[in-house]
């Protein structure tokens, strides 16, 4: 009796990402785990057994996304203005304008997104005056497509003390005119005192932030995930998970990175201040393993650190190469500090100078014989070649967003910055996978416009752009294969986020995470993977979502986004 199946899958086409039974038609699953898979499974039948003919359908583990923001995803969609980064100025201050009408007239307009490429457009006091007028008088904040920068109209400079005596903070900018008048344009730190002010004006409160966190969980349910890595975390939204998961809401595994340093967030507290709470918000699917340190920008704002300069002439100081948020023995000492209580890091490089820095440092760490903890190399799409097989040799997990760098708006804004050859040349998958580093697979949604990870992988596939609104592909010769790409966003993930002992594959004894899909991956033609939809999606044994029954959760705006965050 204590063999009987709960719930049993048959007549189906199940991939199991399991090497000792890699493709099975039966699935058995008793407490949300897995019981049993081909033959045994159906064995398992008993007359208490929930039974599902599939009849023919394609069935593989959840999806896994290593980075996302998914909080911050849910209060887009459920508290701000959520408008697409390719459109126009003209076009977005009327959405502006038509969002404003809804608002109190000293309630904060908070939204996004405003396409990198319009930053030049954006920095003047005359589109300020325009900004100003579409919002009505009311403080508004808007994000960019990187969540780095800020755009904030004349009342909200003026509620967060920003005027023309306002110094620069570290690692930020206040943008000015000739006159030195504020134009509302805040490039990195620079838009951390205005976030503070509007935290400190209009926060949210707990219960805001526990809906917006399972609101992000159910989006990501309707695109086939079941677990991911919140890539910067709060100590509130530690504390609103656990809360979420003690109630039996959270519905995935998740695992947190709390933020060590911000330049973009105003996250309070901070570093040792978030650590000291992390075993009090562990529970059953929350994991807060990790720290995030953002160690350098974004290529089109200056903020990325490069071992080359940027090119001459684009607005950065002559020979510019940008820099890193610390210097050397700072990220040491919180690399050193973490290892030595277990906990790993996850780390923003977009450039490859900082990417060097994280192997250079992690080599030390290793050395003073701290093996275990995990690390990510988030982004990193600019890797020197002789960097390449340290990932390996380090057990350097390389944490890649193709949605960001495939064909489209960033390598656009990138080209712009960058010399021809250094700017195509992003992200050197092959090279990566042929040196035997492990790839795992992350959206960066919101910064993303949705978290489709089969549109990552046609991406990692094709280096091709998945909508076919840009031409071309992106270095095609580090395309890998569909199985690989998949095992990006399954196997690796698991891995790369230590939640492998749980989840990733189908196997006896692992949590029952799977995903019912329209077509079968592996026999469509590779122009149809990024129109795979999920029918359904299953936690814990617990379906979780279910195209047919209910409206599809997913509502992001349509377009592309640029950066990173």
């Amino acid at each position: 009796m204590n063999n009987t199946a709960d719930l049993l899958l048959i007549n189906g086409l199940i991939d199991t990402l399991h090497d000792e039974h890699p493709r099975v038609t039966a699935l058995a699953v008793k407490a949300g785990k897995v019981l049993a898979v081909g033959s045994s499974a159906e064995d398992a039948a008993g007359p208490g057994t929930d039974i599902i003919d599939l009849k023919g359908a394609y069935v593989m583990p959840g999806l896994l996304d290593v980075h996302n923001h998914h909080m911050l995803a849910g209060q887009m969609d459920l508290f701000e203005l959520n408008e697409a980064p390719n459109k126009s100025l003209d076009d977005l201050l009327t959405a502006v304008a038509s969002y404003a009408k809804r608002l109190g007239p000293e309630e904060w307009l908070i939204g996004g997104s405003w396409g990198s490429g319009l930053l030049a457009e954006l920095n003047s006091v005359e589109t300020l005056a325009r900004f100003d007028a579409a919002t009505g008088g009311r403080p508004a904040i808007l994000k960019d497509d990187s969540k780095h920068n800020r755009w904030v109209n004349s009342r909200g400079l003026e509620l967060a003390g920003i005027d023309e005596r306002a110094p620069d903070p570290e690692g930020g900018q206040i943008m000015r005119d000739a006159s030195g008048r504020a134009t509302g344009v805040l490039i990195e730190a620079g838009g951390v005192l205005v976030e503070q002010t509007v935290a400190r004006l209009q926060p949210r409160s707990r219960q805001d932030m526990a809906r917006a966190a399972a609101r992000g969980i159910e989006i990501l349910h309707s695109y086939g995930i079941t677990g991911f890595q919140d890539a910067a975390s709060s100590l509130q939204l530690l504390q609103a998970l656990k809360e979420l998961d003690y109630s039996g809401e959270l519905s995935a595994w998740v695992v947190t990175s709390m933020q060590a340093n911000d330049f973009i967030f105003g996250t309070t507290p901070l570093g040792e201040g978030i650590i000291a709470h992390r075993e009090d918000t562990r529970s059953e699917h929350h994991r807060p393993d990790f720290i995030k340190i953002f160690l350098d920008g974004v290529p089109p704002a200056g903020t990325a650190a490069f071992i080359e300069p940027y090119l001459s002439g684009v607005g950065f100081p002559e020979c510019h190469c940008g820099g890193t948020t610390m210097p050397a023995a700072e990220l040491e000492r919180w690399l050193m500090g973490t290892a030595e209580r277990g906990i790993s890091a996850k780390i923003h490089c977009t450039g490859d100078a900082s990417v060097r820095l994280v192997l250079d440092t992690v080599a030390k760490v290793r050395s003073a014989g701290y093996t275990k903890p995990r690390y990510h190399v988030a982004h990193g799409q600019f890797v020197q070649e002789q960097d390449i097989p340290r990932f390996a040799e380090l057990d350097v997990t390389a944490d890649i967003s193709p949605s960001l760098w495939f064909p489209g708006v960033i390598s656009e804004a990138i080209a712009t910055v960058l010399p021809a050859q250094r700017a195509s040349r992003m992200q050197p998958n092959r090279s990566l996978l042929d040196a035997g580093v492990r790839i795992a697979g992350g959206s960066d949604w919101p910064v993303s416009v949705s978290p489709n990870a089969w549109e990552g992988i046609y991406g990692l596939v094709t280096r091709q752009d998945p909508t076919g609104q840009f031409p071309g592909a992106l270095w095609p010769e580090q395309a890998i294969s569909l199985p690989e790409a998949i095992r990006v966003y399954t196997t690796n993930s698991a891995e790369a986020m230590g939640i492998d002992d749980v989840t990733g594959a189908l196997a006896p004894g692992k949590s029952a995470d799977f995903i019912v899909l329209t077509d079968n991956p592996h026999g469509i033609d590779i122009e149809q993977i990024p129109h795979i939809k999920t029918r359904q999606t299953w936690f814990a044994g617990r379906k979780v979502f279910d195209a047919e029954s209910t409206e599809p959760a997913a509502t992001p705006a349509e377009g592309r986004a640029t950066q990173r965050a």
